[in-house]
């Protein structure tokens, strides 16, 4: 019973664990991804990442004069018959421009990433 206990409390940690990890690396490549697109304004904050296989995120914060806190979240999911992005509920295709742009994004971000942070993966 008490190996039982144990092995499933060492399950949990090394579940929190993989879960924490996986956590701090988005954000690092958030990070790496959020540089991409030239430098962020003072006091803003710009994150641009591969949430999963089909999603890919951009988020960036502002300020305004007045130290107002504006932020904007685009989410692009790839589908079968093309890239939709969403923003504040409200989805739309991408233009063959912006298509063109996020497919440079993508290819800049994954060089960047894997160079930076994964420098030794196959």
């Amino acid at each position: 019973m008490i190996r039982r206990l144990f092995n499933n409390i060492s399950s949990q940690k090394a579940v929190q664990r993989k879960a924490e990890l996986y956590r701090n690396l988005i954000r690092h490549e958030a990070r790496i991804g959020g540089q991409l697109f030239g430098p962020v304004a003072p006091g803003g904050r710009r994150e641009f990442f591969c949430l999963d296989e089909h999603t890919w995120v951009w988020h960036e914060e502002t300020a305004d004069k007045n130290g107002q806190r504006k932020s904007v979240t685009t989410r692009y999911d790839v589908r079968p018959s093309g890239v939709v992005k969403s923003q504040n509920g409200h989805y739309q295709s991408l233009t063959p421009d912006e298509a063109r742009h996020l497919r440079d994004a993508i290819q800049t971000y994954q060089k960047r990433v894997k160079a930076e942070l994964y420098p030794f993966a196959a």
